[in-house]
């Protein structure tokens, strides 16, 4: 039996990293107070903050290009597990999870048939120790459920040779484990060799970018105050005057001043008009630099070009979204091909060896959908190179270009 750190260990370690996974996913619901400055806010209003959803932004329009298609040369029937377990939600909710968290886990576990099933579990409940060569799990620990104060009330604790469960602190289940690895799998996001588990979308850089958007919003609102309403003055009232309500004088249509006794008038006058406008260029200085960081453009962060772009232009701005939108199909493409091997060999009660997968790859739809100019490019381009090359572009290819499903 294997030297493990034990499930004391994991708890600790997991209660560490969760500050840091709900502080991501606070950003992304748009629950983030932001920090007053306290420099041009008045008191009253340092409570009161505003809600922007760029983080929001940034790890759905990478999520939302990641569509998963099916494992190739699948010789273990992986496709069928994951077809049998909802793969439209089930994959791409442990993308998602895993771009805000850095990772997401999926928990294997077999029905009441012993047939596999897979639960996505974001990496704010569960955590382990990574084998870097294969990128699973050499023990893991899961929170499956907690109560209204966030304590856990269900716990799993996976080893290679079993999972155990633990119901409110307390053991309450035991089963064996023949697949040779832990249950629990990471999908994990831009990993290195200093941080295996990824790293986050919403980096800080992001969440300081739409921190300091909100209080230039909050700025503006106060500032808009003043817009709409100059202020102005009067001078040369007589002092035993009766005071008027100022409301009433800024809204009435007309207001009267009489001379004194002396035939002195008053004078009026308007302060200068407030501008909207050092507010809207720091917003888009704030948005061009959150762009520069994810890879998005001024159109993706609400600052539409006045000429609609086509395609191919499309595709060409988003040049780095791209890259890394590439790169993220290559490490979820090993997660879940990781889940899938695991899933069947808990399927076959045989421990298969992760090499025998070696020829299975994940196969995904295209980043960005064609328009009709780009389908003739390709159509055109697949022809000529045929010609040259016979059948050197097949059905699949221009499925992989296109992500139209040709007829069998």
């Amino acid at each position: 039996m294997a030297a493990y750190k034990g499930i004391e260990y994991l708890r600790r370690r997991l209660a560490q990293k969760r500050i840091r996974v709900l502080k991501r996913y606070e950003y992304y619901e748009m629950k983030n107070m932001a920090k007053d400055l306290q420099i041009s806010t008045p008191d009253w209003l340092r409570g009161w903050t505003s809600s922007l959803g760029w983080c929001a932004k940034a790890a759905d329009s990478l999520a939302d290009r990641l569509v998963f298609r099916e494992f190739r040369e699948d010789n273990f029937d992986m496709n069928e597990i994951f077809n049998m377990n909802n793969p439209d939600v089930m994959v791409d909710s442990a993308i998602l999870s895993a771009l805000i968290a850095s990772c997401s886990f999926i928990y294997i576990s077999a029905d009441d048939t012993g047939y596999p099933r897979l639960q996505v579990i974001d990496g704010g409940n569960a955590t382990g120790i990574m084998d870097e060569i294969t990128g699973l799990l050499k023990e893991g620990y899961a929170v499956l459920e907690r109560d209204d104060m966030q304590r856990p009330t269900l716990e799993a604790y996976f080893t290679a040779e079993e999972t155990i469960t633990y119901t409110k602190g307390e053991e309450s289940g035991r089963w064996a484990n023949q697949t040779g690895h832990p249950l629990l799998v990471p999908i994990v996001f831009r990993s290195d060799a200093k941080r295996p588990f990824g790293h986050s979308r919403i980096s800080r850089a992001c969440m300081d970018l739409q921190e300091a958007a909100i209080r230039t919003i909050k700025r503006s609102e106060i500032s808009a105050e003043f817009y709409s309403f100059p202020q102005k003055y009067a001078t040369g009232l007589d002092p035993d005057l009766e005071k008027m309500d100022k409301w009433k004088a800024t809204m009435t249509t007309m207001l009267t001043f009489t001379k004194d006794q002396d035939g002195d008038k008053p004078t009026l006058g308007q302060f200068q008009q407030a501008s909207m406008s050092p507010h809207m260029d720091q917003i888009r200085m704030f948005a061009a630099l959150f762009g520069a960081e994810t890879g998005l453009t001024l159109d993706d962060l609400g600052f539409p070009s006045e000429n609609p772009s086509s395609a191919e232009a499309i595709k060409a701005s988003h040049e780095t979204l791209r890259a890394t939108a590439r790169k993220a199909q290559r490490a979820f493409g090993s997660g879940l091909l990781n889940v899938g091997y695991l899933a069947a060999c808990l399927r076959d009660q045989y421990p298969y060896q992760r090499s025998q997968v070696y020829l299975t790859t994940a196969a995904w739809e295209p980043l960005f959908e064609p328009d009709s100019s780009m389908m003739a490019s390709i159509g055109d381009g697949a022809y000529k190179i045929n010609q040259v090359v016979p059948n050197y572009i097949d059905s699949e290819a221009i499925r992989d270009l296109t992500g139209i499903r040709g007829r069998a």
